[in-house]
């Protein structure tokens, strides 16, 4: 069943953040007559977002019109120390977390899961200058700092840094939909896949 996948980007989010976990997905459904995923972005408001250093992204939708989430991605960045102090934000992810298959979190959007509950007595992975920052957010969470990603828990995974989010969105895929599926996508992105990957 075709899955959508939705991105939370905001001010300050990092560009490859949202845009490497973007285009996997969506050149995986691509390359498979658009069958597996819809992908698309999601902003508190329809306004345009303007990511670091400057890049102006229009989110498709906002929390208004946002249709079911089946898997939520949850892009970091600088902007994340800000936005992290929006009541209405944490509480959207949250209720949307409520509801997905998969939430993930890339580099510094692991706050927004640290805030709301799901990173408790859990590992996780994030931004390698985060990491202090987190044990302030989460003090029982279980920090792992030499892996690209991990699982939370039964449906929560959080990757590191930037590009780790492109190597958790093909071990998402991968688990959905099995090796063939991913090494397609890598060819035709041209990008090494990471062991990492095939680890369940």
């Amino acid at each position: 069943m075709k899955k959508n996948v939705g991105i939370f980007i905001f001010d300050n989010a990092e560009v490859l953040d949202f845009a490497g976990p973007f285009e996997v997905f969506s050149v995986t459904s691509e390359l498979n007559n658009f069958e597996l995923f819809d992908v698309f972005t999601i902003a508190k408001t329809k306004k345009a977002i303007s990511a670091v250093n400057g890049l102006s992204v229009n989110p498709k939708y906002d929390f208004n019109d946002c249709p079911k989430i089946d898997i939520l991605i949850l892009a970091g960045g600088d902007g994340t120390n800000q936005v992290i102090k929006d009541e209405e934000v944490i509480n959207w992810i949250a209720e949307q977390h409520k509801e997905t298959e998969i939430t993930m979190s890339i580099c510094s959007g692991s706050r927004f899961l640290a805030l709301i509950g799901a990173l408790n007595n859990n590992p996780y992975c994030t931004h390698h200058q985060v990491y202090d920052d987190m044990k302030k957010l989460v003090p029982s969470g279980i920090p792992i700092k030499d892996k690209r990603f991990t699982q939370a828990n039964e449906k929560t995974y959080t990757s590191g840094g930037i590009s780790a989010g492109i190597d958790l969105s093909f071990h998402i895929i991968y688990k959905l939909h099995g090796k063939e599926i991913i090494e397609n996508t890598a060819k035709y992105m041209e990008y090494p896949i990471n062991k990492e990957v095939y680890n369940s």
